[in-house]
């Protein structure tokens, strides 16, 4: 059984909203804005909060989601990317998680409703979003400490748990997990949102947006286009595509690459090109307007829409530019094997054998568990190298040794391989 936003996708091209955060730059607002009445004696300065004017200015959240409808979007996002305790805890707001996102669903949903009302052969939708937080649980943010982690995958599931229940109890449509730089951090929010579901009985379609950060076609956890689907195409989304970082011409390879790998619904938002000198963004609407009717004619597409930079009037000329282009044909997925590091390792009829090495494994190897025994984890490492370099596609680690603490050295462990692309990839 199909949701109605899947029963639309296979109509059109879905057209998603603009930037949110570029929309309330042009309110100019002061501290005092960003605290309102309630929020007036606040310890920690609070401006540049802007998920917290769902509750201090929910005026002007409602005129942005109105603007960008009436621009053409069928599909707003919640003003939830920071909502999470771990993003709010900058602001000592944590204890607030909930009722931001409930709040932020219901006003989208308010404005979403009424668009729907004055066009009822045009529904809009409500997504809710949940941004990347501001923490990485793949890399350290310790250059000498490449072992370190600033959050645990734990962490991050409590963190999206609280907000996904604000998100599903104000009445969002579907869960958008968005401007994925980490694919560890989706997975995370993966896990909660199915956890959640299976725990209430409930069930909505799920889209996913990963980020590629630069011109090395990478997330900044490292991974290309196709094992980043690999990674996460075990959550069964509705969509998976790419957002922000980039702007449209420098997004064209890697939404080719992955809408040519996945099998479910593309979606693409990018920025109005790379910040200029004064942080502003040059790319005007018909410039991006004409990119992606390039996208769409080429078959990448099922939904568009913009990031940082993008305004209603960007909306309107894509809205514009791919009415009436056919949105692409979803390919039938081959069934094969597919795993990922940083790069992708598929199995098929053209792969031949896969070589696992071993010599990670202190059941295995006795010069390995001599080495993770005395703490020698950088010599460790090395012998995991070797194993790749001599043709190695997967290494089994394994520490299930009586005289080892298992859970700290395999973390230990993992999260320095995490660090060397040579091994990781």
């Amino acid at each position: 059984m199909t949701t109605p936003i899947e029963d639309a996708l296979r109509k059109r091209i879905l057209v998603l909203d603009g930037a949110m955060g570029t929309m309330i730059q042009g309110y100019t607002l002061e501290e005092t804005d960003f605290r309102g009445d309630r929020f007036a004696d606040h310890p920690s300065d609070l401006k540049g909060n802007n998920d917290l004017l769902t509750l201090t200015q929910p005026d002007i959240i409602r005129e942005v989601h109105t603007a960008f409808l009436g621009a053409g979007a069928d599909i707003v996002e919640t003003n939830t990317f920071n909502s999470t305790a771990i993003s709010q805890a900058d602001y000592g707001l944590e204890d607030l998680v909930f009722e931001l996102n409930f709040e932020a669903a219901k006003l989208a949903r308010s404005a979403t409703d009424a668009a729907t009302q004055e066009t009822p052969d045009k529904v809009r939708y409500v997504a809710g979003a949940l941004g990347p937080t501001n923490r990485t649980a793949s890399m350290s943010p310790d250059v000498n400490d490449p072992g370190f982690r600033n959050v645990t995958f734990d962490a991050l599931v409590e963190a999206y748990s609280e907000a996904i229940h604000g998100l599903v109890e104000g009445g969002v449509d579907v869960l958008l997990i968005e401007t994925i730089f980490d694919t560890l951090n989706s997975k995370a929010a993966i896990y909660a949102t199915r956890k959640y579901f299976d725990d209430h009985d409930i069930h909505l379609p799920v889209m996913i947006s990963g980020t590629i950060t630069d011109a090395s076609g990478r997330t900044l956890s490292g991974q290309t286009p196709e094992a980043f689907w690999n990674s996460i195409a075990h959550a069964r989304p509705i969509s998976v595509g790419f957002n922000c970082a980039l702007g449209v011409e420098e997004l064209r390879p890697h939404i080719q690459e992955i809408s040519a790998t996945a099998n479910v619904n593309i979606s693409v938002y990018p920025n109005a090109g790379l910040p200029n000198e004064f942080g502003n963004y040059d790319d005007t609407p018909e410039f991006m307007a004409e990119h992606l009717r390039e996208f769409a004619t080429s078959g990448f597409l099922n939904m568009v829409g913009g990031c940082c930079g993008t305004t209603p009037a960007h909306i309107k000329a894509i809205a514009d530019a791919v009415a009436g282009v056919p949105p692409r044909v979803i390919p039938n997925g081959v069934p094969h094997s597919r795993l990922s590091g940083l790069e992708p390792l598929n199995f098929s009829e053209v792969t031949g054998f896969v070589n696992i090495g071993e010599r990670t494994n202190v059941s295995g190897s006795a010069k390995f568990a001599a080495l993770i025994r005395e703490g020698a984890f950088d010599q460790a490492l090395d012998i995991a190298r070797d194993q790749v370099n001599g043709g190695a596609q997967i290494i089994d680690v394994n520490m299930d040794d009586a005289m080892l603490d298992g859970e700290v050295a395999m973390t230990t462990f993992l999260n320095l391989i995490a660090s060397e692309p040579d091994i990781s990839r």
